[in-house]
């Protein structure tokens, strides 16, 4: 199940609402499904938006097919570390290193941000 920006920001406004009832009646009224829209809250949906680029070849979960390395399933921490790495040329790649430095460390952490998680919110 891929998250769209759509859904959630449609589980940012639903978790909104519910907050405002109050703890108690929020907590009874919360579905599982709701909980877990909630929880996809917490990734910055501007990461979704610039894994776009990624997402042509590493694949849309970061599983890609081919030669192409996969990087699902790896850390936030991990996939930051790495795409730094090769923005400074310290890790080499013909490629990447050149996409690499087209992002500013915000950027890069909130690609991570997106890749690390997004393999969570599909379990």
């Amino acid at each position: 199940m891929q998250v769209t920006i759509r859904s959630l920001l449609t589980a940012c406004l639903v978790s909104s609402a519910l907050l405002g009832m109050g703890n108690e009646a929020s907590a009874a009224a919360k579905s599982v499904q709701e909980q877990k829209a909630e929880e996809a809250c917490v990734v910055d949906p501007r990461g979704e938006i610039l894994s776009l680029s990624c997402a042509s070849c590493h694949g849309t979960d970061g599983k890609s097919v081919g030669i192409i390395p996969s990087f699902y399933g790896k850390s936030p921490e991990y996939l930051e570390a790495a795409l730094k790495d090769f923005r400074s040329g310290t890790r080499y790649s013909t490629v990447m290193i050149r996409h690499a430095k087209g992002y500013s460390d915000e950027e890069i952490r909130l690609i991570a941000q997106y890749f690390g998680t997004v393999w969570q919110n599909n379990k």
